[in-house]
């Protein structure tokens, strides 16, 4: 039989126990409260940054612009193309193509065996350009404006929402051509609806066509020839007379919002593929890796088929890779052993299932929002996912703590292709195919998942400050 003292003693250490439970509970709470508000904060950050940047860049000249700024307070140097190219390692570097591209890089600062590790984006998005003479006179009592249409967009997505214009502007400066960026910050366009009234079928589906419908109305009154170059002439504070060629586009003026009964979603232009553009470049900076040679390349005229000089079908990203190698004073077998170990993410946005169209995604291999970074899969190859690629960039996001998801177009439908098996026609290494889900691609407003920009960036990072070692073919360390 127990003393009474052991009894009370007994109670005593329970209750002690008890209480530092409690309080073990209590300090749980608090942490996991901590990590909670951080995690909101930092998704808060980011998402301000991302929409910020995608303000700032209504065309793909700005979109370069603007990756310059950031990577010029970073401390990186610009390289030309037209000049001698001096790499040292340890050091970051840039170079851009037809202002409208860009490749960024970090060399490592041991590269006795390293690797090529590569991100691509790119910076345009499906929009309408101006034609050289752009004035439209109607009736002497509207002034439209002469446009076509630049890659897949959705037409009915552009009518009844305030538009301008933006683009750069060729302008002469003494005896040589100067570049220069122009945005019309105003409200100064519009693309009106046809009243029900006039066409009682319009919510049938029309057929819209871009020379009739999709002409935007610039003044309420007949304007001379050249209206546009004189309002760009007064933007830039130049001579009419000095402006040699202008390429402008149309640019919807909606400001970004986070929407959803938690604020879970984000609306936006310019979503494909300006997130990937900043969420790739926000992991490369974050970055390093001694070992590597990190590539950021953001490309232009994806949404026209890449095949331009500064598309991803172009030489530029090889132009780039082999110079780089070069400069180093390495030759021509350690650079294709290196590519031969490299390793790239193809980063484009992905299809999230519609809740008003799941028939349109395939049954087992859809996508949602806020879930994770999307690895693509095609067959045909239009993208170049397969299970290696997969397989190490699976490691990666393991070793980041982000989640994954599986999209494949249904096989009755065709779907879109993106960078990878473009630019691997120039320079070839294991790629994977990956990108954000959101809904309305190539609507002049877009939907995307706040979680999911934090994820991406957070790949990325850990990607490149990992060491991606093939030792034969289809093996591989992720060091």
């Amino acid at each position: 039989m127990q003393r009474k003292s052991e009894v009370l003693l007994e109670c005593i250490i329970k209750d002690f126990q008890m209480f530092a439970q409690d309080e073990n509970i209590l300090d749980y709470n608090k942490r996991q409260r901590k990590l909670q508000i951080k995690r909101i904060t930092m998704e808060a950050n980011t998402i301000s940054e991302l929409t910020t940047f995608i303000e700032h860049a209504p065309t793909a000249f700005h979109a370069i612009a603007e990756l310059k700024e950031i990577l010029n307070k970073e401390g990186f140097e610009e390289l030309k193309e037209s000049e001698k190219w001096n790499v040292e390692p340890g050091k970051r570097y840039y170079v851009t193509r037809n202002n409208s591209s860009i490749i960024a890089l970090k060399a490592g600062k041991k590269l006795d065996d390293y690797s090529f590790h590569v991100t691509t984006s790119h910076s345009d998005s499906p929009t309408f350009k101006l034609k050289e003479n752009a004035e439209i006179e109607v009736a002497k009592k509207y002034t439209m404006l002469n446009t076509e249409g630049y890659g897949g967009m959705i037409c009915s997505t552009w009518f009844d929402r305030p538009l301008s214009l933006a683009g750069r502007v060729m302008v002469k400066n003494g005896e040589g051509i100067k570049t220069r960026l122009v945005k019309v910050d105003r409200d100064l366009l519009m693309i009106p609806s046809l009243a029900i009234h006039m066409d009682r079928k319009i919510n049938a589906g029309r057929p819209i066509n871009k020379q009739i419908d999709m002409l935007p109305i610039l003044s309420g009154s007949a304007k001379e020839p050249g209206a546009v170059r004189t309002l760009i002439a007064g933007e830039l504070g130049v001579k009419e007379a000095d402006i040699y060629g202008m390429d402008l586009f149309l640019y919807n003026r909606m400001k970004a919002v986070r929407w959803g009964s938690d604020g879970e979603f984000i609306g936006c232009a310019r979503l494909d593929d300006l997130q990937c553009a900043f969420t790739s470049m926000k992991g490369f900076l974050a970055a390093e890796n001694d070992q590597n040679i990190n590539v950021y390349a953001c490309f232009d005229n994806e949404e026209v088929g890449s095949g331009t000089k500064q598309g991803a079908a172009s030489t530029f990203l090889y132009d780039v890779l082999w110079r780089v190698n070069k400069a180093l004073g390495k030759g021509e077998e350690e650079f294709y052993r290196a590519v031969a170990g490299s390793f790239m993410l193809s980063c484009d946005n992905a299809h999230a299932v519609h809740p008003n169209y799941r028939q349109k995604t395939d049954a087992t291999n859809c996508v949602y929002m806020n879930e994770g970074i999307v690895v693509k899969s095609h067959a045909g190859q239009k993208y170049t996912s397969d299970a290696v690629s997969v397989a190490v960039f699976k490691m990666i996001c393991e070793k980041a703590g982000v989640p994954l998801q599986y999209f494949s177009n249904r096989s009755d439908e065709a779907g879109g292709s993106t960078l990878g098996n473009i630019a691997m026609a120039q320079v070839s290494m294991n790629t994977v195919d990956i990108g954000l889900p959101q809904l309305a691609m190539h609507s002049a407003y877009e939907t995307a998942g706040v979680k999911d920009t934090e994820y991406m960036v957070k790949a990325v990072e850990t990607f490149y400050a990992s060491h991606i070692k093939a030792d034969s073919d289809g093996n591989y360390l992720i060091l």
